[in-house]
């Protein structure tokens, strides 16, 4: 069983940057593809950026095209912890942000993903 929590979030101005993390459980986490979603109200949860373990072949990483160039994900499997750097972020990258993890290859659709985190609220202001 795997177990997520993030941190990081909070209010940005336009342009400014925040990181997000994800401490995660479980002795097996560099096996896992990792993944970070965001949903607004009423809408479908939308995948930000993934990240394969180290166990899969293909694709190492996957962004949204809204955040390519200005979001990069990392983890560091001997810490357990996944990273969202989100640079130039604005306003419509205010979101709840959730990580995410999968034993597999990375997916981008949230259904595929068996454990979640409880979310993080990031706004970003004019």
């Amino acid at each position: 069983q795997v177990q997520l929590v993030e941190s990081g979030g909070g209010l940005v101005q336009v342009g400014g940057s925040l990181r997000l993390s994800c401490a995660a459980s479980g002795r097996t986490f560099s096996s896992y593809a990792m993944g970070w979603f965001r949903q607004a109200p009423g809408k479908a949860r939308e995948l930000v950026a993934a990240r394969a373990g180290i166990s899969w072949s293909g694709s190492r990483t996957d962004y949204a095209d809204s955040v390519k160039g200005r979001f990069t994900i990392s983890r560091d499997n001997a810490k357990n912890m996944l990273y969202l750097q989100m640079n130039s972020l604005r306003p419509e990258d205010t979101d709840v942000y959730y990580c995410a993890a999968r034993y597999g290859s990375i997916k981008i659709q949230g259904q595929s993903y068996d454990h979640w985190g409880q979310g993080t609220q990031i706004t970003v202001s004019t």
